[in-house]
């Protein structure tokens, strides 16, 4: 059903040919490849800033190099540069909304590995199989989703209105402080399997009074399992008001997740410093949402999003960093 479904998508909808196809999923299998293989030769250990800056800056390259090979493949195979520099920058655009989007993702995983005191060298673990399982599920939402807006156009006025509210959401939501206490996924978790008292390395399963028992760090794996899941609710649609080409919304979604754990140790060190960035997250969706719902009566060029989306996103930052100055000047003089 789901291979029925992807043919049915490529064939309506895709402009990328089949051999880029093949070459992006040689590609993320090869990533995999060196996220699972390679690095896990280094064993468990704390990721450092310096580490965490270089792989970003790895994937953000090898980002805009493939951008470069979708511009080529749409030209060569319609022969219009106009085409191939919409479709590119279709796909950076996507590519800088879900990565946006991830920041708010990667503060729900900081809530999560401090609640549970999971120690920086067992988080890269937990990071490595919760963007297996972003992939997978993206992947499967993003086909099933490519092939409702083929058959029902209508559905963008639903995706659109959907996250204009969950951009109302966010925004009132920003600035307070997240607890898992109350969670409901957790006390479920809690209910259904008894769990250790510490960690045993980076194992998911211990013994203890002669039992098999789950580690927090199973825990732990099942709710960044969850959360993908509610973000991904949020964030595919956000790219379909960018582009309906399925291939342009699974590969952005895709680059944007594998830099995903490099960006979390990057933003775990200077998460406080970007503490109104949620602000401007809010404001993005609620401007996609918009974009979405008006899509019949007048189509928002790709770059004047990019450039709304990039705008929006460095005025919160500079903010941010401006008013964390002012607190920490103040906090000194006190």
């Amino acid at each position: 059903m789901l291979f029925n479904t992807a043919r049915e998508v490529y064939l309506m909808q895709s402009i990328a040919p089949l051999w880029l196809w093949i070459v992006f999923v040689a590609f993320v299998l090869a990533a995999l490849f060196v996220d699972f293989v390679v690095l896990r030769k280094q064993g468990a250990h704390e990721v450092g800033v310096k580490e965490a800056l270089n792989w970003s800056l790895i994937w953000i390259a090898l980002s805009f190099i493939f951008n470069g090979l979708l511009w080529w493949a749409v030209f060569d195979t319609s022969g219009s540069s106009a085409l191939a520099h919409e479709k590119s920058l279709e796909f950076l655009t996507g590519y800088l909304i879900e990565k946006s989007l991830a920041v708010d993702n990667i503060f729900v995983f900081l809530m999560i590995f401090t609640y549970f005191a999971v120690p920086p060298m067992y988080q890269k673990r937990v990071l490595m199989i919760g963007i297996i399982g972003a992939i997978v599920l993206r992947t499967v939402m993003i086909l099933a989703g490519s092939w409702l807006l083929a058959q029902f156009h209508w559905i963008l006025y639903v995706f659109g209105g959907f996250l204009v509210l969950t951009g109302i959401k966010m925004w009132w939501a920003a600035g307070k402080e997240g607890s898992l206490d109350d969670n409901p996924a957790l006390r479920l978790l809690r209910r259904i399997m008894p769990v250790s008292q510490g960690f045993d390395g980076e194992k998911f399963w211990t013994i203890e009074n002669g039992k098999r028992i789950a580690t927090p760090l199973l825990m732990v794996v099942a709710l960044v399992g969850l959360t993908d899941v509610i973000f991904a609710v949020d964030s595919i649609p956000a790219i379909f008001a960018i582009t309906q080409d399925p291939f342009i919304v699974l590969t952005s979604n895709v680059f944007a997740i594998l830099g995903l754990r490099a960006m979390f140790f990057l933003l775990q060190a200077v998460a406080s410093r970007f503490h109104l960035l949620n602000y401007g997250l809010a404001v993005v969706l609620v401007f996609i949402g918009t974009k979405m719902m008006l899509i019949d009566i007048y189509k928002i060029p790709v770059a004047v999003s990019l450039a709304v989306v990039v705008g929006i996103l460095a005025v919160t930052m500079v903010w941010s960093v401006r008013t964390s100055s002012k607190q920490s000047n103040a906090k000194q003089v006190s």
